[in-house]
Formats: C-alpha cells, structure tokens, sequence
C-alpha cells in the first residue's frame, strides 16, 4: 500500500500484529505504477514444519471507484467450498485475523495520506497450488492453492500447535458435512488402508490424528462427535491399548511384553510366545501371530483399545478400533458402545 500511495520502492515495512507489536519485515520485488504496485515478502516458519516456509508471500494493490477495501485471493491461495471451516464457502482461504490486520493497515495508510477511494488487495503465494497437494486442504474443501492462516503473527517455536489446529479443523469439517462418525488414523499408510475398509464413510470422516490420540479424542468428545473409530497399523495402535496418548516414538516404545500376553490369553503356544519374545518391533509380533495363525489376538488389542478410549473421555464415546495389515485388509476390530 506504501508503495502505491508514495510510488517508490519500498524495501521494508512496520507491521503492526494483533498484540500490538511492531515487527519489521523486509520486502523484495516490488514495483509500482499510478493504478497498482506490488511486492513479496518471504515467509520464516522458523522449525514449525510449515510447508510454506521459503514462499513468497505477494500482495498487489490496486485502486477501486468506490471506497470499500476489498481482499480477494490470486495465485496459490485457496478457496473454500466446504462449511465447518469459519469462512463462508467461495471465500478466499484466508483466516479471520490475517484478513483483519490486512483490512487494518490498509485503512491506516489511506488515512495518513487523506485518501478516499477504495482498494483491492489481493494475496498470492507463487506455486502455492503444489504445495497445497502436500497438504489435507482439498480434504478440508480447501482448493486451489494454500491457506493464509495465522492468530498472532508470531511462529512459535516448532510445538504442536500447528498439527493440533489442523486436527481440530478437520473434525468441525466432518461435523459440517453432517459425519456423525470420525475415523482418527494414525497416518497416511494407515488411513489409506481404512478407508478401503471403511469404505462407506465419506472422504471428510478420516481424520489423520498422528500422535495426538489423546488430544483428538477430547476435541471429539467436546465437539459432540458420537462415534470415534481408531485406526491404523498395529505399532501405533499397540501403544494406545497401554494407555498411552501421544505417540511419538521419542516419548513412548512398544512393549512385546505387553503384546505377548495378548498371544498368550488368545492361546498361543510357548514357542510361539518365545518368537514374540525375539521379535524387535510391533511388526514383528504381528507377523509371529501371522505366520501361527493365533485367533482373535489382533480382536483383543483392539478391545482394550476401546476401553482404554473410552476411559480417557469418560464414557463420552462410542469407541471403535480397526488395526490395519501392512499391505492393506483388516487385522483385528472391535467396539465399545457409550
């Protein structure tokens, strides 16, 4: 906006965030004529895994015949075509608070300058459509490019904020496509395997949870989901069943201790049970039950599963588990109503 009041190159600009900090960003490519200027500055995730960190972040101004401030999206942004997002569907995918401060300078810098007509601003991100495809956006009904997001302006450093906003995002999509069901996966290989399983339920009812089991099992209770269903390979599962909420392998290990008693109350011979013994992972264990063809052992982890879900959320749920095979197809299943 500077640059298309003063029509100079502008290569810094004060920004002032929702905190009431003063930041200073620097600004490349920018251009200005008497109708538009342009210009970027470069997004710093810092170590939030962020897929935008590095893109360039453009805003091209323009002025308008009539006095409203009017913000669109250009190249990279998306748009959104689903409810439950907090953005009216065919609005830009751009975020309450990134949307106010920008509506908030541009009106500050016309007032400086006395200024009365109106200006469009728009917001692309170069190549933003590609990154979206490393994303959950088209899932959220976010399409055509990445979303503006943002509450403070400040990147916290790498947390689990991020990840927990886009699991509380997916789930007020379900809901307000009317999913009554949440499937929470624990990955990709996972979910994908699921949903060949699940097949009935529709694309916005999968959730990939990560780690965070517990976490999305509160935010399902506390949004009134009324049936969670938890899947995925059995390492991550194995530990769910002991109890234990996030995941991460740096903050939890499997225990084939804990897994051998499964084999053995499903009736697994003692050499059987000495093979667990000598496995090394969670695969390795399936792959003992596999080859001996125990009964119902995977059925049994998946029971406990449920109980072990619905105690966290105080019965608030009806709990089912589905522990995948590595190569697809279904291990083990079970439920536990509310």
């Amino acid at each position: 906006m500077e640059a298309l009041l003063s029509q100079q190159e502008v290569t810094e600009i004060c920004v002032i965030l929702p905190n009431r900090q003063a930041v200073t960003f620097k600004v490349i490519d920018c251009h200005a004529s008497p109708e538009r200027a342009s210009a970027a500055v470069v997004k710093d995730a810092g170590d939030d895994p962020d897929i935008t960190h590095g893109a360039k972040i453009v805003s091209t101004v323009s002025w308008r015949p009539t006095p409203e401030i009017e913000i669109g999206r250009g190249e990279g942004v998306g748009i959104i075509t689903k409810a439950g997002l907090g953005l009216p569907i065919g609005s830009p995918a751009i975020n309450p608070v990134p949307m106010k401060m920008i509506r908030a300078e541009v009106k500050a810098a016309l007032g400086e300058q006395g200024e009365t007509r109106g200006v469009e601003v728009k917001i692309s991100v170069p190549g933003g459509e590609e990154m979206a495809k490393k994303t959950q956006n088209d899932r959220l009904g976010i399409l055509g490019g990445v979303s503006i997001l943002g509450t403070t302006g400040i990147v916290i450093p790498f947390s689990t904020a991020a990840y927990k906003i886009s699991i509380v995002r997916a789930i007020d999509v379900a809901l307000a496509c009317g999913c009554e069901t949440i499937v929470l996966t624990t990955g990709g290989q996972g979910e994908k395997f699921t949903m060949e399983i699940l097949s009935s339920l529709p694309q916005e009812a999968f959730v990939q949870m990560g780690d965070f089991c517990g976490f999305s099992l509160k935010s399902c209770a506390q949004k009134g989901v009324k049936r969670v269903i938890i899947a995925g390979l059995v390492g991550k599962l194995s530990k769910i069943a002991m109890g234990v909420f996030q995941t991460h392998a740096a903050g939890s290990s499997v225990d084939l201790e804990f897994l051998g008693k499964f084999a053995k109350d499903a009736g697994a011979s003692a050499v059987v049970l000495a093979e667990v013994k000598g496995a090394n992972t969670a695969r390795g264990f399936a792959e003992v039950m596999l080859k001996h063809q125990v009964p119902g052992v995977f059925d049994r982890i998946c029971e406990e599963i449920c109980k072990r879900a619905s105690a966290h959320v105080k019965g608030a749920l009806a709990v089912e588990a589905v522990i995948t095979g590595f190569s697809g197809g279904q291990l083990g299943r079970a439920a536990l109503e509310r």
